[in-house]
C-alpha cells in the first residue's frame, strides 16, 4: 500500500491528504510540502547551487590540491570530476523529496525507522555545525579586513577579529529567523553578484600579472612537490566528492520544494559542477597572479582585499565575500541540521530552534582549529566526514530506488508504530550496515587526525581505505544493506 492511495498524483507528485498533525514525529517544518508549494524553478535550484558554491572555501579548495602536488589543471579536473560524481546520489536522493515533498530527516525514517532515523540525521547535522562555524569565522574575518579599512584604530582593539566574527554570526542569526523561504530569495539575488564578483576578481588579477597565460604558468611555483599527481589524486578526489557529500544526503530539504523533477535534475546538473570548477580556477588563477603583482602567494581573498587601499574596492570585495559566506551557510549548513534537530522531538523543536542550536555549536566547534591547516581541513576534515555520509548515502539510494522502487507510504513516515516502526522505532539492519561500513575506514581517519598535515608518509592498506573513505563506505553501506533487507519492501 503506497500514498498513492491516500492522496493526489501527478507525473512528478503525490500529495498527501490525510490530516496526520497529531503524530508525535509530524510539526509544520517536517510536514510533507504541498503542491502549491512547490515553487522552485530550475532557475531557484541552480541559484541554489551558484550561492553554495562560490564561497571562500571553493576558492582555496583546488590551491590545497596544487600545493600538495597538483598542476592547476590537473586540480580542475579533479574537481569537475569529484563534483560530477558527487552529482549523481545528489539526483538520486532529491528525487524523494521532490515526489513526495519529504525533507532528508523524514525520508530517513523510511530506511532506518521512525526513531533510528536520528542517527544519521545528526550524524549530519553535527558535520553542518562543524560548517557553520569554519564559513562564519571566515565571513567575520572579512567583516574584521573592512572595518580596519575604514578605522585605522580598530586593529587596536584586541578582540577586534572576535568582535567581527559574532556579529557575522548575528546577521545569520537573524537570517535563521525568516525560515527557509527566504533562503529561497537570498540565493537568487545574490548568485549574479556572487558571480560578477569572482570574474571581476580574475580580470583584475590577470590584467595586473601581464595576462592569464603568465598567470598559469606561474600557478607551478605553488606546487610543493611536483610530479605527484598520482600520489595526491586518490585524496584530493574523495575530498572532492565529500566537498558536497553532506548536500547529497539532505537535498531533498531543497528539492520537497521543486515544480518538477526536471527542475531539480536540471538545476543541479547546471548549477552544481561548472560552478564549482570555475571558482576553483579563479581562486589558483587569482593566487597565482598574487605571486607575480605581490612577490608572494595570497590564497586566502580575504588577506588579498586588504591589500587594496580603495575604500571603494574593498567595500565591494567585503560585499561579494559576506554575500558568499552568507548564501552558503544559510542553504548548506543551516537548513539541514535545523530539520534535523526537529527530527529529534518535532513537538518541541521547530526549524528556528535547530537553527539556533546549529549557530550554537558552530561556534562550540572551534571552526578556527579546524582551518588551522589546509592539509588538515583535506585530508582529515572532508575525507573523514565523507566517510560517514557515503554511508548513508548508499543506504539510502538502495531503500529507496532497489528495495522500494521509489515507492514510500507518506502517512506512514509520521506513524510511530506503523510499517516503518520495524522494531521500538528501529531498523537493525540499516544500522548494522551503517557501523560495519564505516568501520574500515575508522583506523585511516585516527592515522590521519593524529598526523599534522594529514598526509601520513608511509600509507598503509587501512590509510589507502581511508583516502578512498566516501567510495569505500557508499558501496560497503549499499551491498551490507541490500544483503541484509528482505526483498519485498515496496
Amino acid at each position: 500500500m503506497t500514498s498513492i492511495t491516500q492522496g493526489q498524483s501527478s507525473r512528478d507528485f503525490i500529495e498527501l491528504d490525510e490530516d496526520i498533525s497529531a503524530s508525535p514525529l509530524w510539526n509544520r517544518d517536517l510536514a510533507p510540502t504541498t503542491i502549491r508549494e512547490r515553487t522552485w524553478s530550475t532557475w531557484n535550484i541552480a541559484a541554489l547551487w551558484i550561492g553554495m558554491s562560490v564561497v571562500i572555501t571553493t576558492y582555496t579548495l583546488a590551491g590545497g590540491f596544487i600545493e600538495a602536488g597538483m598542476n592547476w589543471w590537473q586540480a580542475m579536473i579533479t574537481i569537475l570530476l569529484g563534483n560530477t560524481i558527487v552529482l549523481i546520489p545528489m539526483i538520486l536522493n532529491a528525487h524523494a523529496g521532490t515526489k513526495y515533498g519529504v525533507s532528508f530527516p523524514v525520508l530517513c525514517r523510511a530506511s532506518f525507522g521512525t526513531a533510528g532515523a536520528n542517527v544519521p540525521a545528526i550524524l549530519r547535522a553535527i558535520v553542518a555545525c562543524g560548517w557553520f562555524g569554519i564559513q562564519t569565522w571566515i565571513g567575520g574575518t572579512a567583516l574584521d579586513a573592512l572595518f580596519g579599512a575604514m578605522w585605522t584604530g580598530w586593529a587596536s582593539i584586541g578582540i577586534h577579529t572576535w568582535i567581527a566574527f559574532f556579529l557575522f554570526w548575528g546577521i545569520q542569526v537573524f537570517i535563521i529567523l525568516k525560515g527557509v523561504e527566504g533562503i529561497k530569495h537570498l540565493e537568487t539575488w545574490s548568485a549574479p553578484l556572487l558571480l560578477g564578483g569572482g570574474l571581476v576578481v580574475l580580470a583584475w588579477a590577470s590584467s595586473k600579472a601581464g595576462g592569464l597565460g603568465r598567470v598559469l604558468s606561474e600557478s607551478a611555483a605553488l606546487q610543493k612537490q611536483h610530479n605527484a599527481f598520482w600520489s595526491v589524486f586518490p585524496g584530493a578526489l574523495t575530498a572532492s566528492v565529500g566537498y558536497w557529500a553532506t548536500l547529497s544526503l539532505n537535498i531533498p530539504d531543497f528539492t520537497r520544494y521543486a515544480r518538477s523533477q526536471r527542475s531539480q535534475m536540471l538545476g543541479q546538473a547546471l548549477g552544481l559542477p561548472l560552478t564549482m570548477t570555475a571558482f576553483a580556477f579563479i581562486g589558483v588563477a587569482v593566487t597565482s597572479a598574487t605571486l607575480l603583482i605581490y612577490g608572494q602567494a595570497i590564497p586566502n581573498p580575504v588577506d588579498l582585499m586588504a591589500r587594496f587601499e580603495s575604500f571603494i574596492v574593498i567595500a565591494f570585495a567585503t560585499a561579494v565575500i559576506f554575500a558568499a559566506q552568507l548564501t552558503t551557510n544559510m542553504a548548506a549548513n543551516v537548513v539541514s541540521p535545523s530539520n534535523d534537530f526537529s527530527n529529534l522531538n518535532p513537538r518541541w523543536i521547530s526549524y528556528v530552534t535547530g537553527g539556533l542550536i546549529t549557530a550554537v555549536i558552530g561556534v562550540l566547534m572551534m571552526p578556527w582549529k579546524i582551518m588551522e591547516s589546509m592539509g588538515a581541513y583535506i585530508f582529515t576534515w572532508l575525507i573523514g566526514y565523507s566517510g560517514l555520509m557515503g554511508a548513508i548515502a548508499g543506504i539510502l539510494i538502495c531503500d529507496y530506488w532497489v528495495l522500494r522502487r521509489q515507492r514510500l507510504d507518506l502517512s506512514a513516515l509520521f506513524d510511530p508504530k506503523g510499517r516503518y516502526s520495524y522494531s521500538n522505532g528501529v531498523n537493525w539492519r540499516a544500522i548494522a550496515s551503517l557501523v560495519i561500513a564505516v568501520a574500515p575506514v575508522v583506523p585511516g581517519f585516527l592515522r590521519a587526525a593524529t598526523t599534522p598535515g594529514g598526509q601520513v608518509a608511509a600509507p598503509t592498506i587501512l590509510d589507502t581505505l581511508y583516502t578512498y573513505a566516501w567510495f569505500v563506505t557508499f558501496g560497503l553501506g549499499f551491498i551490507l544493506y541490500f544483503a541484509f533487507s528482505p526483498r519485498e519492501r515496496a
